[in-house]
């Protein structure tokens, strides 16, 4: 549903609110010499209110960083006007920041150096943007750092200092352009938790977010408005509120229908998109091709025990870069191992440090064989795939179910190559816990108690 917004004025269900900017039918394209044209964006209309984050989401090819560019007045519309408190804005003074997905850091200046750079050129005194930039930092976690360098910080530290310079010019509009894509998970989930919370407490001197990303699960968990692009040229697919409160809760029913409703939309452009799911009705049962898979972390089940054992260990608790650091393993390479060992509830992550939950601390003190009941369990409860794999065994008559069958449902969310790695480490796991077997040779799923001749008998009789 492509918004047209006509006025200044945008159509909220009990007020009128005067939009910061708007884009009236804005097009950006690319003159050729024989004639035609290269167009990426189509005719398009879109408003940014106060009081708001905005997430816009697309496929790649789909515009969302033209557009970006286009509102933000970096870039001029081949076509149509955009708008700064209803003046044209290449004449009006402009008052927005954007953070990049790269950082882009000063590297020959201090944190805060760079902090203070975009207040020296707009001739800010010397005083004042000293104690804006000391404030700024303080408010985003990063006191004591001023005189250090950026080769000197983490990424997540680096990225503070994006959103520390950015908000030091207090914008009426912050512009974020994949700010979270170059970290870590767990560097991202934090410093998108911070963000939610500057916002909520309104510790950030900005009216609003606009937030380009590929991550629909972000866009949920951060927009109260998200618009999906797409692409060939860009346009708007669907524009629509997100009414759940915050936080948000990833598991919730109306979390993954608002994910699953994205996702059907970025997928299939020759379709047209539905209405926006009702994120206030309750639970209703989905057809099992519509659910969300998780991503299965690409990791084995040793790799998950030896973690837990060198937890507990420590204590119960640790920081994960420290303890990348004692295993002499690079975060990147530690990572999957800890984001299984959440996944089957075996751990949580609070403020970047891995502490053992209760049933992970049975886990790391039992036997070999309870190792294995215990795993069974938690990947039954928390892994929809491997939940349905042992289902599927169990109802069927001869308890044996083709390859095939799985593959084609995690086609619809994963590439061809993350649906083969998603099927490897679901069979490692299924194996390991005794929930299946898999035949490789005919590439069959069976019960783990079904003897080769079965399977045989099984394949003669068909």
């Amino acid at each position: 549903m492509q918004e047209t917004s006509t006025s200044a004025v945008v159509q909220n269900p009990s007020t009128k609110v005067e939009a910061i900017i708007r884009a009236e039918r804005i097009e950006k394209y690319y003159a050729q010499p024989s004639q035609n044209r290269i167009q990426v964006i189509s005719a398009t209309d879109l408003s940014i209110v106060p009081g708001e984050i905005l997430a816009l989401l697309g496929p790649s090819g789909s515009g969302k960083s033209t557009m970006l560019r286009m509102l933000t007045g970096l870039s001029t519309p081949s076509a149509g006007q955009v708008y700064w408190h209803e003046k044209p804005i290449a004449g009006a003074e402009v008052n927005v920041s954007i953070v990049f997905q790269s950082f882009a850091l000063f590297p020959w200046l201090t944190v805060l150096e760079n902090v203070e750079a975009p207040l020296q050129a707009r001739g800010v005194s010397r005083d004042e943007r000293r104690e804006r930039s000391m404030k700024m930092l303080d408010t985003v976690g990063l006191d004591g750092f001023e005189g250090a360098y950026p080769k000197e910080l983490s990424g997540g530290m680096r990225q503070r200092v994006g959103f520390a310079r950015a908000l030091v010019v207090e914008p009426e509009v912050l512009f974020m352009d994949e700010p979270f894509s170059a970290l870590d998970v767990l560097t991202a989930e934090n410093l998108r938790s911070e963000l939610l919370e500057l916002w909520a407490n309104k510790a950030m001197p900005t009216k609003a977010i606009f937030l380009v990303t590929h991550n629909i699960e972000e866009a949920v968990l951060l927009a109260d408005r998200i618009i999906v692009l797409g692409r060939n040229p860009g346009h708007i697919r669907t524009d629509f509120r997100v009414q759940l409160a915050q936080p948000r809760d990833r598991k919730s029913e109306p979390f993954t229908q608002l994910v699953d409703y994205i996702y059907k939309v970025l997928t299939k452009p020759d379709v047209a998109p539905a209405e926006a799911p009702d994120q206030q009705a309750g639970p209703r049962i989905r057809d099992q091709r519509q659910m969300h898979y998780q991503m299965l972390p690409h990791a084995r089940p040793g790799g998950v025990a030896g973690l837990l054992e060198l937890l507990l260990d420590k204590g119960g608790r640790d920081d994960i870069y420290r303890l990348a650091d004692d295993l002499a393993f690079e975060i990147d390479d530690l990572l999957p191992i800890v984001d299984a060992a959440q996944l089957l509830g075996f751990l949580k992550i609070e403020e970047g440090d891995a502490a053992i939950t209760e049933s992970g601390t049975e886990f790391a003190n039992s036997e070999i064989l309870r190792q294995k009941e215990l795993f069974r369990d938690a990947a039954v409860e928390h892994v929809l795939l491997l939940r349905q794999i042992r289902r599927a065994l169990e109802s069927k008559s001869d308890h044996t179910v083709p390859e095939d069958f799985f593959l084609d449902m995690l086609d619809e969310q994963f590439s061809e190559e993350e649906c083969l790695r998603q099927m490897e480490t679901a069979v490692a796991w299924g194996r390991y816990a005794e929930l299946f077997d898999f035949d490789a040779g005919r590439r069959r799923f069976v019960l783990p108690d079904m003897q080769d001749e079965d399977i045989a008998a099984i394949e003669d009789a068909k």
